[in-house]
């Protein structure tokens, strides 16, 4: 009789262990939720640009794509030698696109009967993206590009090197604004603020955003193309998590 026994008695306490395990769980659902306030706060600060990027491009049309792309090569390597001459490093020139193209004529319908297309040249795109680090050579650079060959492009866009002091300030300002935003809430509710529980930055990464409180820039010389600068917002979101104290 004494197996019997020991697999009664080893049976009672496995179905004793599920009912011990339970028992912390319920203490912690039973426990109240503690209360908290969330806000959001937006920062902002404003920085002159220190660079940009402008994209530039060479188009060339010839009858054979062999001409077209010497005529694109022989502008290019102008366009390039200006740049370098002019102070320009290598690792702030980069292609940026290169493609040849067959362009067509597309002839009138005869009869209501359409024609075949009927070749006609090639076109060819030599694209370059450059950083400039001396604003003030921005006009010139310009000028003297379409001067020498330049004839499609002219995006540009202000930014800075290195923004981290601005994206700081910003952060900062964005906390500040948080903590004023849950303050106001409390007060409102009747409730007191408590320590801050969490803090979150919303990505994505804030990028630069023009502002148009812009100034001329110094021209290095009357033929110059006329440009603005301006300044560059950053902005940064952070949401807060604070506790609220019980009385």
């Amino acid at each position: 009789m004494a197996p019997i026994l020991s697999k009664t008695i080893l049976m009672t306490a496995l179905l004793a262990l599920p009912l011990g395990g339970a028992a912390p769980v319920w203490a912690q659902e039973a426990k109240p939720r503690e209360a908290v306030i969330s806000v959001t706060g937006d920062g902002e600060s404003a920085v002159a640009p220190d660079m940009a990027v402008v994209n530039l491009a060479v188009v060339k049309q010839a009858k054979t794509a062999r001409e077209a792309l010497d005529e694109n090569n022989k502008a290019m390597n102008e366009v390039l030698k200006a740049l370098k001459d002019g102070g320009i490093a290598e690792r702030d020139l980069q292609t940026s696109g290169f493609s040849i193209q067959p362009q067509y004529n597309y002839p009138q319908p005869v009869d209501g009967q359409q024609q075949q297309p009927q070749l006609i040249g090639y076109q060819t795109i030599n694209s370059i993206t450059i950083r400039l680090r001396d604003l003030a050579k921005l006009g010139q650079v310009i000028d003297q590009s379409v001067t020498l060959g330049i004839n499609q492009g002219g995006d540009i866009q202000f930014t800075n090197d290195k923004p981290e002091a601005a994206l700081e300030e910003a952060r900062k300002n964005a906390v500040a604004e948080a903590v004023k935003k849950a303050k106001t809430l409390s007060e409102a509710a009747g409730v007191k603020l408590g320590r801050i529980i969490e803090i979150n930055e919303n990505v994505p990464r804030p990028m630069p955003q023009p502002t148009y409180r812009a100034t001329m820039m110094k021209e290095a010389s009357d033929a110059a193309v006329p440009v603005q600068s301006g300044e560059n917002n950053y902005n940064v979101s952070v949401t807060v998590t604070f506790a609220i104290e019980q009385e």
